[in-house]
């Protein structure tokens, strides 16, 4: 016996709303009033014959059957977009969400290559220090810094980093310069706020330093960006990360004043919805960003 497929825009009204976990937000999405929203969710549970959310108090959620069955709705949607899209010759469009810092000192001098190897692939890069919610659509993969365990989502593990100290080459000249760790209580030190905070009592304390010299004179700033740009600009030595600070080092604009590095426990990853892993342009992106990271690790294994 063939099976029977649900009302189109039940399943539209329930993707939705599982996506913004408001029949509010689905229907200002779909330009219908949220009363038709209900009402359609309410068609699709009679059709299936299951509950798919439970109407809490404080809001929604899904039930356990609406869970296992999202990923598959959600994925026929967007299966339903990209053919749509090829049948009417649109530009393929990725759009990629990255850490402010990241996405600056690190992504923006490599794209042009993606571009070159990918020309049919519009890119659209959006930055955040917070962390956007893929499940909620509009974005189709993001780089994160972790440990690579996100729920929900398909993790590919791009790099690490080198924990380590740069300033201007200026810093290693004169009355107040940086020969040894010990020097370093005689400069400003610049500390990066946010999972990167606790850099430089590491670094100290690997190099055999009082970590009290992390609370001397110091300037902290909430993007990595800001305190390379201060290093470079001879406001202090900024505790570094190779993600940040290497093509300011090959560039002559910092130097590393001690040989000493740290290797962080966390790392680099990109991070797609599961139903969406395999995604030609997400596919393209990736292979391209680990081809990327194979000249930095040849060094790092050097």
């Amino acid at each position: 016996m063939a099976s029977r497929l649900p009302s189109l825009n039940g399943l539209r009204a329930f993707e939705c709303a599982a996506r913004h976990m408001s029949f509010t937000q689905a229907a200002i999405e779909l330009n219908v009033t949220q009363t038709a929203i209900s009402h359609q969710i309410r068609r699709l549970e009679t059709e299936l014959g299951v509950p798919l959310f439970l109407r809490l108090k404080e809001g929604l959620a899904l039930t356990q059957q609406g869970q296992c069955y999202l990923p598959g709705v959600r994925s026929a949607f967007a299966q339903l977009r990209r053919s749509t899209d090829a049948l009417l010759g649109a530009r393929n469009t990725l759009t990629i969400s990255t850490l402010v810092s990241l996405g600056s000192k690190w992504l923006l001098p490599r794209l042009a290559s993606f571009r070159a190897a990918f020309p049919d692939i519009d890119v659209r890069v959006t930055a955040s220090t917070d962390w956007v919610d893929l499940r909620k659509g509009g974005v189709d993969a993001a780089i994160r810094y972790g440990t690579g365990d996100w729920k929900g989502l398909h993790a590919d593990w791009l790099m690490t980093d080198e924990i380590f100290p740069v300033c201007s080459p200026e810093l290693l000249s004169g009355p107040k310069a940086l020969k040894s760790p010990a020097d370093l209580a005689r400069q400003t030190l610049l500390h990066i706020s946010g999972v990167t905070d606790n850099d430089w009592n590491l670094w100290l304390s690997a190099a055999s330093q009082p970590v009290a010299l992390a609370s001397q004179s110091r300037l902290t700033f909430d993007l990595a960006m800001l305190a390379v740009q201060a290093a470079i600009d001879g406001l202090g030595v900024c505790i570094g990360r190779s993600t940040y600070v290497d093509e300011d080092l090959k560039a002559g604009r910092l130097v590393a004043p001690f040989d000493l590095r740290l290797k962080s426990e966390y790392g680099f990853y990109l991070v797609t919805p599961l139903e969406t892993a395999n995604d030609p342009k997400i596919v393209a992106f990736k292979t391209w960003l680990m081809a990327q990271m194979r000249p930095e690790q040849d060094l790092q294994t050097q």
